[in-house]
């Protein structure tokens, strides 16, 4: 069975960690080199991670002709101009989430695609999750009747100046860093786009970072409304409501690669003992994310986050920003 061989863009803590050893462990996924823009720390990372190839310059990795895509978790202000020069060496991309922090470059990502005719997908792993999949279809076949509301939380504590996360400039920030995955799995469950929006955004006083927020999505057949913060306690979790029953997905965003993931049904008796779970095997979601895009680059197979959507999920926050600004609601 052949492989596709991927290259990573840095040695950014989201691939070193959590990324490059679960598409080690795919069916269709070969990491066969990693760059860093010091020789150094490239060398360092393809040890640890037993990586064959390592490249102390992201353009050396580009100019590989044995590598056939591009995993790209720079930082956020970098993904559409890394992720542009990958297509452009004729790479297909693979880049992490958000993909990019304005219309304007995604339209541009959008436009190299097309020009270059390479497979292009953003990292949204949430997409290729099992629990993920299984919630959509339960609402699907109106399990829980007519969705109506979607209740999500999402919030971590990190308060170090140095760290990437909290940078204004180069995308830092809740909204971006994970507000950004209630807005996708609104959107995926809704199957459709928000038509406004109104937030309470409140900024870092020396970072300039929003730091909590809370926000409200209005679609045509229901409302989203979640809260996300890079300064509270660690949770997550989200609930879906229907005309006819509830979902709660357990550790929706950052799911377990060493237990079960959850999902929760009742049909509002309220009443502890009726409410059912449903488990799903042991899975790593960065795994099942690698192998469905290189399905989409090897066999020709749907794209679970195209361009198109990360350019939609970038309007969206985008006006939750001007709403918060604006103080008032804002039309996407």
């Amino acid at each position: 069975m052949s492989k596709l061989r991927i290259g990573v863009l840095s040695t950014a803590a989201i691939g070193v960690q959590k990324v490059i050893p679960a598409m080690q462990q795919g069916l269709l996924t070969e990491v066969a080199a990693i760059s860093s823009r010091s020789a150094e720390k490239a060398r360092t990372a393809a040890a640890e991670l037993g990586i064959e190839k390592h490249y102390g310059s992201y353009e050396e990795l580009l100019a590989d002709p044995e590598i056939d895509a591009v995993y790209n978790p720079l930082p956020n202000h970098l993904h559409c101009p890394w992720s542009k020069k990958a297509m452009q060496a004729g790479k297909h991309v693979l880049c992490e989430k958000p993909l990019g922090l304005t219309v304007d470059e995604i339209e541009d990502l959008i436009h190299t695609r097309d020009e270059c005719g390479v497979i292009a997908a953003e990292a949204f792993m949430v997409k290729s999750c099992p629990q993920w999949i299984d919630a959509r279809e339960r609402v699907r076949r109106g399990e829980i009747g007519d969705l109506r509301m979607i209740q999500a939380f999402f919030s971590y504590d990190n308060q170090d100046p140095e760290n990437i996360r909290n940078i204004v400039d180069v995308g830092g920030g809740a909204m971006w860093d994970i507000g950004c995955y209630p807005v996708v799995v609104s959107r995926y469950l809704f199957e459709s786009e928000p038509l406004r929006t109104a937030a309470a955004l409140e900024f870092d006083p020396v970072m300039k970072t929003d730091r909590l927020d809370s926000v409200i999505l209005e679609f045509e057949s229901g409302q989203a409304i979640f809260g996300v913060s890079t300064q509270l306690v660690p949770y997550q979790r989200v609930h879906l409501f229907g005309t006819r029953g509830h979902l709660e997905v357990v550790i929706p965003f950052n799911a377990p690669n060493d237990r079960p993931c959850i999902l929760r049904f009742d049909s509002g008796t309220l009443v502890e003992a009726e409410v059912t779970s449903q488990t799903f095997p042991v899975m790593d979601q960065y795994t099942l994310q690698g192998d469905d895009f290189a399905r989409a680059v090897l066999e020709g197979a749907e794209i679970k986050s195209t361009l198109e959507d990360g350019l939609a999920n970038s309007k969206a926050i985008n006006a939750v920003f001007a709403a918060g600004r604006e103080k008032r609601w804002v039309t996407i």
